[in-house]
């Protein structure tokens, strides 16, 4: 039985294909999960990270883009744009815990790009975590003001 990072795996080669044109690859993202065993609880887990991730791309994008810092987002690589992207995904929209996704994204990094790209990436979605901490402190604070 496939764990959930090897589905966040297939996930991010999900991400790269698509990034590199293939937009029909989810016509065919049964067929890569099957391939990788990846079957029942943890497929539709991939595909609803996969769909998630399409769908609120340029938000993500955006998002990613608004935490770097001196970095152009067009000279990052496909795979790290991946990476990032689905963890954003599970930061700001499935709402998983950002240590975890943290964790997930650096394991990725280590093993899918290059030797700078783990820290790079634990940069950027740390910055964006925290952003989401800081917002949810802005709207605790305001509803108390209310009161």
């Amino acid at each position: 039985m496939a764990t959930r990072h090897q589905a966040r795996t297939a996930v991010v080669g999900l991400l790269y294909a698509f990034d590199l044109g293939n937009e029909n690859i989810a016509n065919f993202s049964d067929e890569i999960l099957e391939e990788g065993k990846i079957r029942n609880k943890q497929r539709e887990f991939s595909n609803s990270l996969f769909s998630g991730t399409i769908e609120n791309l340029f938000m993500l994008d955006t998002e990613i883009k608004s935490h770097l810092k001196e970095w152009d987002y067009d000279g990052i690589g496909k795979v790290e744009k991946a990476i990032m992207r689905l963890g954003a995904y599970e930061i700001l929209i499935a709402k998983t815990d950002r240590a975890i996704i943290i964790n997930e994204a650096v394991e990725l990094a280590k093993v899918l790009a290059d030797e700078k790209s783990p820290q790079f990436i634990n940069g950027v979605l740390d910055a964006i975590g925290k952003s989401v901490k800081e917002t949810k402190v802005e709207e605790v604070t305001s509803t108390e003001e209310k009161e």
